[in-house]
């Protein structure tokens, strides 16, 4: 039974195109997982299948007798709960209303492995259908049938497990790779035998003018035969044109990620090895003693991630840290930098202003740069199309606006970096190219993310565990 469909659909926003003549169906049942790349417009279809969107064209039929449950990407910030404890009362209050259909955009960001494993059982027990935004593999192995893959404003759908899905997209990259250096060498074949049969038949005219001249007959190949062997080999060329055409496009379609080399831009002045946090016998009290009997030291060029339950104090502490406002008493000896020289990149970016461009953004912090250098600076961070300058904060996608906040601090080396969850909303593209600028990042650098893999890829990340 179809619970919506989509017919024709199309999707624009000024600084891009999210869906070109898109038909979809889903199904009562139905497990799907929506996965492409940061700004593919994954949450925009999500909106859509919701109704909070209506599209530019095409129609989007939905059950009358429908019951949507929606879990956002962005939850409203609550100081009193940590991102883990957001996650889950605002999924409890989506299943709360019964629905027949449950969006969820991004359920995993933030949670811990004992909520995610809560997360994976609770989902796996609806009973309805479910459309899910997600780049965590392993959630979506466990809970999806279905995926449907966003790209250049088209939906792949592909019915299997995500694990699946990847591996039949590199399969058919090799077979795309093998059939393109076949491609190659029947063209060079193709050429080969044209320059042969052009130098056989200009052998041929020149034995043929000699003997006219000695008043013999020539015996040569008619200009009739001579223009359908040439006919043929056009037409054999025309195919292998058109063959190169359609394999290019399929290659572009599964493209590989490409290779970034992360670039910083340092002060005048070297940053030297010295101690940069030094907490002996801390404690942080709000209404209740949160943290106590701390004792953590950061020198420059250090990597430390603070590991913990959802809600035992990690954010609370980082926001100490880097000097932010809170409601928390402090005690006990505290050795912190300047918060000038601090960059805090929190689990809501909230820094980055919404009405900013990309491109002003990046001003802010380099007004001393050159318009080149800052547009380079950009592409370096994957954004490389003219166009993408001008997009505004509030219409980044996630792990767009996660790209330019570490622009804006590679532009200029904080004495310390704070990351709260920065993996979250990251595509595997974006993630590895964050991987690739923290391995190379010379300050001190304090990390909270309940992804071990992602801290393992950074590397040299010691753990510091708070709470039981």
């Amino acid at each position: 039974m179809s619970l919506i469909r989509l017919q024709g659909v199309c999707l624009a926003f000024p600084e891009s195109l999210c869906l070109d003549d898109v038909h979809l169906t889903l199904q009562w049942g139905q497990r799907v997982a929506i996965v492409g790349d940061n700004g593919s417009g994954k949450s925009s279809l999500l909106r859509l299948l919701l109704g909070e969107l209506a599209p530019d064209a095409g129609s989007v039929w939905r059950d009358a007798a429908l019951r949507l449950g929606y879990l956002p990407q962005c939850l409203p910030k609550d100081c009193s709960l940590s991102g883990g404890e957001a996650v889950e009362r605002a999924l409890s209050a989506a299943l709360g209303e019964q629905p027949d259909l449950l969006l969820l955009d991004e359920p995993g960001n933030h949670l811990d492995s004992d909520r995610r494993r809560a997360l994976i059982s609770r989902l796996n027990r609806f009973y309805g259908t479910l459309a899910m935004v997600s780049h965590d593999a392993e959630l979506i192995d466990a809970v999806c049938d279905t995926v449907w893959h966003m790209a250049d404003g088209r939906v792949r759908v592909f019915n299997g497990s995500y694990q699946d899905y990847l591996r039949e997209l590199a399969q058919g990259r090799t077979a795309q790779g093998r059939e393109m250096q076949l491609l190659k060498r029947e063209a060079q074949a193709l050429h080969a035998a044209r320059m042969a049969e052009q130098e056989r038949a200009g052998k041929a005219r020149l034995h043929g003018a000699r003997s006219i001249a000695q008043r013999k007959w020539a015996t040569v190949r008619s200009p009739a035969k001579l223009g359908r062997g040439n006919e043929t080999a056009g037409r054999q060329q025309a195919v292998l044109r058109e063959r190169r055409q359609q394999l290019a496009r399929q290659i572009s379609e599964n493209a590989a990620p490409p290779v970034v080399t992360p670039r910083f831009h340092f002060a005048a002045a070297s940053q030297g090895k010295r101690v940069i946090v030094q907490i002996s016998n801390g404690e942080l009290a709000f209404e209740r003693v949160l943290l106590s009997k701390l004792y953590l030291g950061l020198c420059t060029g250090e990597r430390l991630a603070l590991a913990g339950r959802n809600g035992s104090g990690k954010s609370t502490l980082a926001s100490v840290l880097a000097g932010r406002p809170t409601d928390c008493a402090v005690s006990g000896e505290w050795l912190l930098p300047e918060a000038s020289t601090v960059a805090y990149l929190d689990q809501h970016l909230a820094d980055l202003q919404p009405d900013d461009t990309v491109l002003s953004t990046l001003e802010r912090h380099t007004p001393a740069w050159a318009m080149a250098q800052r547009r380079q600076h950009l592409a370096d961070f994957l954004f490389r199309e003219g166009g993408e300058a001008g997009r505004r904060v509030a219409v980044l996608s996630g792990g767009e606006r996660v790209r330019l906040a570490l622009a804006c601090v590679a532009a200029k080396v904080p004495a310390l970096l704070i990351l709260d969850e920065v993996g979250n909303h990251l595509d595997a593209r974006t993630r590895a190219h964050v991987i690739e600028v923290l391995r190379d990042y010379p300050g001190a650098l304090l990390l909270i993310s309940h992804d071990e893999a992602f801290l393992d890829a950074v590397g040299g990340v010691r753990r510091y565990r708070l709470g039981a």
